[in-house]
């Protein structure tokens, strides 16, 4: 979707100032919540897409507003709604009102380091080769869904080169949505810097992305 997080090439933000020295945490509350969104994202209610997809649904306002895990903390919020686990009255008075869903599983402190390291591999395999082929000339799609996509606006249109094939993975525009996984092939393609950005644009550089083969047609 063209939410408030998909910011490449957009005006009025001011530049990016990276933090010297940058701890991993600005405050105590930010460890509890990565922790407690990770625990809730064991329950097995939602998919890492659908995570996605709810901080990028939270209004431009709140999104441009909210520190980093502000935004976690807000996304959880619905997801927990959505999926029966809490009320919005529950989360008005700080505790529990009435009995919700029971998660498929709990991640229990002894799990949290196991869990940690195992990751969330989302490469699957597809039984047809890859469409399109390294040095291969391919065009992104143009178009602007209210639903999950990892296509950024500013790649959309835009003809590149493939620079690489990097295997089969989740299809997150699917799986977002509860329509499955359904894998597809995942390339890197490369655009001229004038391609993406222009007249003015530094012409010895390039813009690469990672897009699915459903986002590519040939030139």
């Amino acid at each position: 979707m063209n939410g408030p997080h998909d910011l490449g090439g957009q005006h009025g933000l001011g530049p990016i100032a990276p933090e010297k020295g940058e701890p991993v945490f600005h405050a105590e509350w930010e460890k509890r919540a990565l922790g407690v969104t990770l625990s809730c994202g064991a329950f097995g209610a939602w998919t890492l897409d659908e995570s996605r997809h709810a901080r990028e649904c939270l209004p431009p306002a709140t999104y441009l507003a909210a520190s980093y895990y502000e935004i976690w903390i807000r996304a959880l919020e619905a997801l927990l709604k959505r999926h029966g686990f809490v009320t919005e009255a529950e989360l008005d008075a700080g505790h529990m009102l009435e009995k919700g869903r029971e998660p498929k599983r709990v991640l229990t402190a002894d799990m949290v380091a196991g869990a940690l390291a195992k990751g969330g591999p989302c490469d699957r395999p597809v039984d047809q080769p890859p469409r399109f082929a390294v040095g291969e000339t391919v065009r992104t799609r143009n178009f602007n869904p209210e639903t999950h996509t990892r296509l950024p606006r500013y790649a959309r249109a835009r003809i590149g080169v493939i620079e690489a094939v990097q295997g089969s993975f989740v299809f997150p525009d699917d799986n977002a949505h509860g329509k499955g996984e359904n894998p597809q092939w995942l390339y890197t393609v490369a655009f001229a810097a004038g391609e993406i950005w222009g007249e003015g644009a530094n012409p010895t550089l390039t813009v690469s992305i990672d897009a699915w083969e459903s986002y590519l047609e040939r030139v």
